[in-house]
């Protein structure tokens, strides 16, 4: 099982595609226009296999999982 305690937004990366946010609402938080919110998220052990799902669906890969 892959898992992601942490995860760091890359500015300047996000195209809006909110994939992340499809995946794990409650973890990738989005702005009005549907971009990622800035800085780190840190994650919940208990969302860590989600959040790692949500990081991996950006095709712009706009989320680094920190391990």
């Amino acid at each position: 099982m892959r898992s992601a305690r942490l995860i760091r937004v890359v500015p300047g990366k996000c195209q809006g595609h909110a994939r992340c946010a499809a995946m794990a609402p409650d973890i990738f938080e989005l702005d009005d226009d549907g971009y990622i919110l800035p800085g780190d998220i840190e994650v919940a052990e208990k969302d860590a296999e989600r959040a790692w799902k949500g990081a991996k669906s950006c095709p712009e890969r706009a989320l680094e999982i920190v391990e």
